[in-house]
């Protein structure tokens, strides 16, 4: 019995090293931003104001085993009311019937100095799509309150019609008033539980 008791312990212990150490957001040090083409001339930058997610990281090897992360579509913020409430009409995000974008990584494969790609399924409205995020991560440190953290940056480039996002209107001189490329530009900061 004693036996069988010291290997489910070991077990246990294992398993959670293999793991690693889990963390949750810290928003207000953490974003979730992008940029579009306008008029084919400029990118307009936007952001999120609500999110939310996890992660668990392997500390000996700074690897990223969990990823998820969830955005309230509602509050999309560009600096200009008229054009955030295009964006969450049915034309674009559609908020009120879909009021999350959800990530959930699929793999992380490490390259060299902190890099690395992270891929996951981005949803979108009702459309799920992989997508592959340029990623640096940080090592752990600690903070001044006791606490542990890691940082991540992550980058990607998607093309918005590959979710439903389809509405534009033609310019005059040829061109599109939206371009269909958004890059995203994520900054997040976990605290360990």
């Amino acid at each position: 019995m004693k036996k069988t008791i010291t290997s489910l312990v070991l077990a246990s212990i294992l398993c959670a090293s293999a793991f690693g150490a889990e963390y949750t957001l810290d928003n207000s040090h953490s974003s979730v931003g992008f940029s579009v083409k306008h008029l084919m001339v400029s990118n307009v930058k936007g952001k999120f104001n609500a999110f939310d997610g996890n992660f668990t990281v392997d500390e000996k090897t700074n690897k990223i085993t969990k990823l998820e992360g969830a955005v309230d579509t509602a509050t999309i913020d560009t600096d200009n009311q008229k054009r955030d409430d295009h964006l969450r009409s049915a034309d674009f995000f559609d908020a009120t019937k879909y009021p999350k974008m959800n990530f959930t990584m699929t793999k992380f494969t490490p390259l060299k100095a902190g890099k690395a790609k992270v891929a996951g399924n981005l949803t979108i409205k009702s459309t799920t799509k992989p997508v592959v995020f340029d990623a640096e991560v940080s090592k752990a440190v600690q903070d001044p309150w006791g606490g542990t953290r890691v940082g991540m940056a992550l980058s990607a480039k998607i093309n918005r019609k590959d979710f439903g996002l389809n509405w534009n209107k033609a310019l005059e001189t040829g061109g599109f008033v939206v371009g269909d490329d958004i890059k995203i530009s994520v900054e997040l900061e976990g605290i360990a539980k």
